[in-house]
């Protein structure tokens, strides 16, 4: 890690190295002969543009392998409406190379820059720029090297030849409102699904998306601040109302085209394709109210498709990353959550237990299933909060971990591995960042030969976090508590609590990790007790845990919110007369109804970009958990705040991104109209220019200044 600038505070550099990612090495892949390890990395902890790097295994050396600067020739990138909102989907705030695609051999690399299309040959360290119509998204090789398939912002798919020639469209929109190869927004933003062309292994087909967004609901979102600029038109599909028509299209190289069918009115989500050598394509369709899945196999000569697997949950379904696959021998992997317990399953058998919570498949290889895990439903684990990757064979009879500390169970662990190689990132409590480690596999018994380590340049913090880790409470909510640097009992006493969660499904904030806590210790450091609290519904304890929400989320969140605090009193200096609560996107709905329901416990909350009526959220998320608003308006109803509005008697504050489209602006505006109406009175700041991510550096940093200022004015500090 590199040193900070001195004269920084925390705000402004946990504001300017975006959460103390820049610099530091991302998006591993490894070469399928183990020969090389490709990452991105920037420069520096203060330098936001991605290189795209590789490290010779044999050596451990590494080397640039493409520079932004040199190929841009100094300029500034230009990114086009179609790249800017991509990477807000993903929550991308870098710059550089923010992503690549590699042949089959590890040797050639593709990556887009300011919408233009390079290759860089991997072994030379040659670069290239090709003909493409962009501005492009999304370049992908072929799997033997000749060809890089693209989408563009008109909505093509298009085919260039990586000796330079031959640039040509597969696709064409057939409508205003048709793209093809690109993922729409729902899959992006929910489905966890950012592609929409697939290669072949054979290199001579794709299996494409076809999107036409012309059912989904437009809405306006305007510039304030800027009223001589005409709103953003936004294809918003909100809940109940239509989704983008989606299809999937296998195309030859040559013009040819055929289309997949399988049942779309019953099972309207695309939510995974994966098409591995010597497989049949898979695919993973969902249901609209996601409480059935199939897995499908696709015959690409006729179209057709086979029911491999259908599954159903009275809850709802997930869609996990890495699933469904094939192993090499031809069995199915999946991750189900048959009996109550989240399992891998390997053809027909369930090849791990009720000890272990399986989140993700990271690889599948001739012997092993390379998987995250977390603790399981018998709850057994001493501590909340570790992620570990696991290595299993297919028969379930030899596991093994991977950690860069040896301790998998106090750590988060995340991995790649090929040719033999793996890549381990392990992050710990007690020490800034990740620690990236290159190992070679070796016999059983063997201690294990490290190849390397891979630089971090991201900033070293300027404050420590040190969280506590607690199961609190009969339903042993994890929890983490952080009191002030150099805080002592005997002289300070009880300390006015700020609750921090974000509390809702796919948050998890409670992880055995360093930097995540940093903004919660330094919060604790103006003088606060901090509690973040994973109550039901968070991820990562098991089926029941996380379905318990179902709708409902008034109820178990912040029931969850309260016990965890109570529960943490009898041990933590907690002042239960002074409580406040903030929190972000659900985070701000969790805080928001914290004053609004429970008065009695919260004394001032501040909510950012809260969503306030579930009608305005989109359809994949909400239907998923509250059902569809048609069939459920008295759900919709109780778990909207706008109902609520007449109890507030505590202040509130509430933030929001004017050119925010994931929770837009008019959830603020319609619960400050409500509470306007009751006669409450409470606080709005609005951000003009600011999107869900907040990525401007004044705009994070004084956020977190105003916050404190505002929570120690609310509790009389």
């Amino acid at each position: 890690m590199t040193s900070h600038t001195p004269a920084d505070t925390f705000p402004r550099q946990y504001a300017r190295t975006l959460r103390y990612t820049v610099g530091a090495p991302r998006s591993f892949s490894v070469a399928p002969d183990g020969s090389r390890v490709v990452f991105l990395r920037s420069r520096s902890g203060s330098d936001r543009a991605n290189l795209l790097w590789t490290l010779d295994t044999a050596t451990g050396e590494e080397r640039i392998a493409a520079d932004p600067a040199v190929l841009l020739g100094g300029g500034e990138e230009d990114l086009s409406p179609a790249e800017k909102a991509r990477r807000e989907r993903s929550r991308e705030g870098s710059a550089g190379v923010v992503g690549y695609a590699l042949d089959a051999d590890g040797k050639l690399a593709a990556f887009a820059l300011s919408g233009r299309l390079f290759t860089a040959d991997l072994a030379t360290g040659a670069t290239a720029e090709l003909p493409a119509r962009g501005p492009l998204l999304d370049p992908r090789l072929s799997p033997d090297g000749a060809h890089v398939a693209y989408a563009n912002t008109t909505g093509e798919l298009r085919l260039t030849r990586t000796d330079g020639s031959g640039d040509r469209a597969l696709a064409e929109p057939d409508g205003p409102n048709v793209t093809w190869g690109q993922a729409e927004f729902i899959a992006q933003e929910e489905m966890d699904r950012d592609r929409g062309f697939w290669w072949s292994p054979e290199s001579d087909l794709l299996l494409v998306e076809r999107a036409d967004d012309s059912p989904v609901r437009r809405w306006w979102i305007a510039d304030p601040a800027n009223p001589d600029r005409e709103p953003a038109e936004v294809a918003y599909p909100a809940a109940g109302t239509a989704n983008a028509e989606v299809g999937l299209w296998v195309l030859d190289l040559h013009g040819g085209r055929t289309e997949v069918s399988w049942d779309r009115e019953a099972f309207p989500y695309l939510a995974r394709v994966h098409w591995s050598k010597g497989g049949v394509p898979l695919l993973l369709v969902e249901s609209r109210d996601q409480r059935a899945q199939r897995i499908l196999g696709v015959d690409v000569a006729t179209g057709a498709t086979d029911v491999l697997f259908e599954e159903r949950d009275e809850a709802w379904l997930e869609a996990f990353p890495g699933v469904p696959a094939w192993t090499p021998d031809g069995k199915l992997v999946r991750i189900s959550d048959e009996g109550g317990v989240r399992a891998l399953v390997v053809g027909d058998q369930a090849v791990t237990g009720a000890d272990l919570h399986v989140r993700s498949v990271v690889t599948v290889t001739e012997e092993e299933v390379f998987f995250t895990a977390s603790g399981g439903a018998e709850e057994t684990d001493p501590e909340p909060g570790w992620i570990a990757v696991g290595r299993i064979s297919h028969d379930g009879k030899r596991l093994a971990w991977e950690s860069s500390n040896g301790r998998p169970f106090t750590s988060v662990t995340s991995a790649v591995h090929a040719g033999g190689i793996t890549v381990r990132a392990t992050a710990e409590p007690d020490l800034p960042g990740s620690l990236v480690q290159v190992a070679r596999d070796l016999p059983e018994g063997v201690v294990v030969d490290d190849v390397a380590v891979i630089a971090s340049h991201a900033e070293t913090p300027v404050i420590t976090a040190r969280p506590v880790f607690r199961f609190a409470g009969e339903r042993r909510i994890p929890a983490a508590v952080f009191l002030p640097t150099g805080y002592d009992r005997e002289r300070d006493g009880l300390l006015p609590v700020l609750m921090d969660p974000y509390g809702g499904p796919h948050g998890q904030r409670v992880v055995q990790a360093h930097n995540p806590h940093l903004n919660s210790q330094w919060f604790a450091d103006q003088g606060f007790a901090v509690v973040v609290a994973d109550g039901r519904g968070t991820p990562g304890r098991g089926p029941a845990w996380e379905k318990s929400i179902a709708f409902d989320f008034v109820g178990a969140t912040l029931d969850d919110q309260v016990d965890a605090l109570q529960a943490l009193a009898g041990e933590f200096p907690l002042d239960l007369d002074r409580v406040a609560i903030r929190g972000w996107s659900y985070g701000g709905y969790l805080s928001a109804l914290a004053v609004l329901r429970r008065p009695d416990v919260f004394h001032a909350a501040v909510a950012g970009a809260p969503v306030t009526d579930w009608e305005l959220y989109d359809t994949h998320y909400t239907e998923r958990y509250l059902g569809h608003p048609a069939e459920r308006p008295d759900v919709y109803e109780a778990n909207s705040l706008n109902g609520y509005a007449a109890g507030l008697e505590r202040p509130l504050m509430i933030i929001h991104g004017l050119a925010d489209d994931n929770v837009v602006a008019a959830h603020t505006l319609r619960l400050s109209s409500a509470l306007l109406a009751a006669g409450r009175p409470h606080t709005v700041l609005p951000l003009s220019g600011v999107t869900h991510m907040t990525p401007q550096e004044e705009v994070a940093e004084n956020l977190l200044l105003l916050q404190v200022d505002f929570v120690k004015r609310a509790l009389g500090i």
